[in-house]
């Protein structure tokens, strides 16, 4: 064991676990309307307490168990069968990598949240991120950072799928299943409002930020300059991407908006995330400015040309900047063409059929989405008996 180590991966599983709550609550929180905003509040809050249990129970055995075959890792650590305070994974107590990757585990389903705010059933909610959790993200864990059949040596041949902490594993699983959740929801039946809290939003994405040296800087595993490099390049990216968008937006509707300078740090940390450890601080900038841009024209495509209500832009933002940085490994040369292109094939078609079977089968049991009534009046009141505001918000 590095003690070293061991003390920036214990910290940065904090600034992970800090990323949902309260830094994406509150990001998401601040974009609905005002009457929505406890249950989006409850909808990351009981996400991340459900994932916390499933992953202690099975995620973890399925995303970084021995298994066979490549496919998953097996069930020889449910409940972490075997690991206790003296078991290593690398120079890590296993227990502290266990809970690492566990705060990964919390904010991806808590992503796909954006997707469905203002109109979607509570118990839908967590049956679907729990299940949703279970069967696409624990096993694409395994498939890529787990040993499995997309690692190193696997299907691509010797130097597999690059995806330093998460391009396709986070981003692109959870940008696909909110775009489909949003379909198979429909649009919001009430008036769309500008967002009641402006700055929740910043205050939220800026939490989201500093989260994000520990999401980055952490899944190096080591307290060493590759740690620093990650941390770095995560920074200058937001950085650029939050200027590019401002920019973007400024010559395209004459004004930079709050919400547009936030919503572009995200979209430059959801592009650096997969190529964080393999790119230098110029590579970072480009990365950055061309997120800000690529991911804005993303937004209007799917609200405005196609008319799809992904409520919060996932699919947009997270899921495309995640696509978007995971290709710029092969740009810069520290990837292959065919293994980076191949493996957001193969977790994409995945992806989509698991989910699609997965809202189909959850939907028997409780119903996708609230009454026209509920959701008029506003989750808040009607599903959590809570109101965070007076009745005319």
């Amino acid at each position: 064991m590095n003690g070293a180590d061991t003390a920036w991966i214990i910290t940065a599983t904090a600034l992970v676990l800090f990323m949902t709550l309260p830094g994406l609550a509150l990001f998401y929180g601040g974009l609905v309307r005002a009457r929505n905003v406890l249950s989006v509040f409850m909808h990351c809050y009981a996400i991340a307490c459900l994932m916390s249990v499933l992953w202690f129970g099975f995620g973890y055995s399925i995303a970084f168990g021995p298994g066979t075959g490549g496919l998953w890792g097996g069930l020889s650590k449910a409940f972490l069968t075997g690991v206790d305070a003296d078991s290593l994974s690398g120079t890590l107590p296993e227990i502290l990598f266990f809970a690492f990757q566990m705060t990964f585990a919390i904010i991806t389903p808590a992503l796909i949240v954006g997707a469905y705010v203002e109109r979607v059933g509570f118990g839908f909610v967590l049956l679907f991120s729990g299940l949703w959790m279970l069967v696409v993200y624990a096993p694409v864990v395994h498939w890529i950072w787990g040993g499995g059949m997309l690692a190193d040596g696997g299907i691509f041949g010797e130097t597999g799928v690059r995806d330093f902490a998460g391009g396709i594993v986070v981003h692109e699983t959870a940008g696909l299943a909110a775009l489909l959740l949003a379909l198979f929801l429909g649009p919001r039946r009430t008036t769309t409002t500008p967002p009641h809290n402006p700055g929740y939003v910043m205050i939220g994405a800026a939490m989201l930020w500093v989260g994000w040296f520990g999401f980055n800087g952490g899944s190096q595993l080591a307290a060493d300059g590759g740690a620093a490099m990650a941390i770095t390049v995560t920074h200058l990216s937001a950085a650029s991407a939050s200027l590019a968008w401002a920019l973007w937006e400024k010559v395209k509707f004459g004004k930079a908006s709050l919400v547009g300078l936030v919503t572009g740090t995200i979209a430059g940390l959801a592009s650096i995330t997969p190529a964080s450890g393999f790119v230098g601080p110029v590579e970072a900038l480009v990365i950055g400015a061309v997120a800000g841009v690529l991911c804005q024209e993303a937004v209007h495509l799917f609200r405005v040309k196609l008319r799809v209500d992904d409520s919060l832009d996932v699919f947009a933002v997270h899921g495309v900047g995640g696509i978007f940085g995971t290709i710029m490994i092969a740009v810069f040369g520290a990837g292959t063409w065919t293994a980076q292109l191949g493996g957001l094939a193969v977790v994409g078609i995945w992806t989509v059929v698991a989910t699609v079977v997965l809202i189909k089968l959850v939907g028997l049991v409780t119903p996708l989405r609230v009454s026209r009534d509920i959701e008029t009046e506003g989750l808040d009141l009607a599903v959590h008996g809570e109101r965070a505001y007076d009745a005319a918000s």
